[in-house]
C-alpha cells in the first residue's frame, strides 16, 4: 500500500475527481483514502502492446497518477488484433505516440513518462527506481528477468502477467514474501519468440485483471495475488488458482528475508 512519503501527505482530491470518481469512491475499503493513494502513485508498465495498453488504459481511467510507459518500436499492421491504444492511422509512427494520446483523452490529469526504449539490464532498476508498482508485461524472457531483478534489489511488487493462445497467467510478486520470476522460470526458454497465438481480447482480459491487482497493492485493497498464480483458460471460461513457493536457492531472492507482511 502507497503511503505518503516522509513530511508529505498524500495528494488531495478536487471537484473534477471527485465527480469523475465517485462510482468508486463508494467501494468498501477503497474510499477517498484508496482514491488519494492512487492519485500519489506511480506505476511502471513495461511494454504497452495489447497486454500493458489495457493495463494503462484501466490504472488511467482508475486515476493513478503518474505512468512509466517503456516500449520501443512503430505501431505494424499486426499489433492492431489487440493493441487498442494504437490506431490504424498510425502505421508507421511509434507506438508511445499513439498510446500518450489516447490515455491523455481518457484522464487529462495523468502525469505520463515515456521512454522509447524496452526494458533491459541497463534501464530496468533506474526505470523501477521512480515506481511504485511494477507491472511486467513484456514477452521476452531477458526484458522480464531483467525487471524481476530491479523489483528485487528495489524491493518494489511487481504485476507478472502472460498470455499465450486463449490462456492467461497473473501473480503479484512481493520481494522477500512471495517467489520472484526466476523462482518460477529459473532459466529462459530458448524456444519462446516475440510473436506467439493470441486473440486481443484475452489480452485485454489479462491486463484489467492486471491493473485490478496494481490497484489492489496500491491502496491495501482486498487479497494481491501474492503467492498465488491466477490461470485462466478462456476456451472453457475455467480459471483457477495454484500456489506457488519460493526457492531456497533461487539465484535472485533467495538471499531476501521473509517480510512479515505486504507493502
Amino acid at each position: 500500500m502507497v503511503e505518503g512519503t516522509p513530511g508529505h501527505e498524500l495528494p488531495p482530491l478536487n471537484a473534477e475527481e471527485r465527480a469523475v470518481y465517485e462510482w468508486q469512491l463508494d467501494i468498501e475499503g477503497f474510499g477517498e483514502a484508496g482514491q488519494r493513494r492512487l492519485k500519489g502513485a506511480t506505476v511502471l508498465i513495461s511494454r504497452i502492446g495489447g497486454l500493458g495498453g489495457s493495463v494503462a488504459w484501466q490504472l488511467a481511467a482508475a486515476g493513478v497518477g503518474r505512468l512509466i510507459l517503456a516500449h520501443a518500436g512503430n505501431i505494424k499492421p499486426s499489433d492492431l488484433n489487440r493493441q487498442t491504444l494504437m490506431t490504424h492511422d498510425r502505421i508507421g509512427t511509434a507506438r508511445l505516440t499513439s498510446a500518450v494520446e489516447k490515455l491523455r483523452a481518457l484522464n487529462p490529469r495523468l502525469d505520463i513518462v515515456t521512454v522509447l526504449e524496452n526494458a533491459s539490464t541497463e534501464n530496468a532498476e533506474p526505470l523501477a527506481r521512480e515506481a511504485d508498482v511494477i507491472v511486467d508485461c513484456a514477452p521476452l524472457f531477458q526484458e522480464r528477468f531483467a525487471l524481476n531483478h530491479a523489483a528485487v534489489v528495489l524491493r518494489k511488487p511487481m504485476i507478472e502477467c502472460a498470455v499465450y493462445d486463449l490462456e492467461l497467467h497473473l501473480t503479484t510478486l512481493i520481494p522477500g514474501r512471495t517467489p520472484c520470476l526466476r523462482c518460477l522460470y529459473p532459466e529462459s526458454n530458448p524456444h519462446w519468440t516475440r510473436r506467439f497465438p493470441v486473440l486481443g481480447a484475452v489480452s485485454a482480459t489479462a491486463g484489467s485483471l492486471a491493473a485490478v491487482e496494481v490497484v489492489k497493492v496500491l491502496a491495501g485493497l482486498g487479497e494481491p495475488l501474492a503467492g498465488r498464480m491466477l490461470i485462466g483458460d478462456l476456451r472453457s471460461m475455467t480459471f483457477r488458482q495454484v500456489r506457488i513457493q519460493r526457492l531456497a536457492d533461487c539465484a535472485e531472492c533467495g538471499r531476501l528475508c521473509p517480510e512479515s507482511k505486504a507493502k
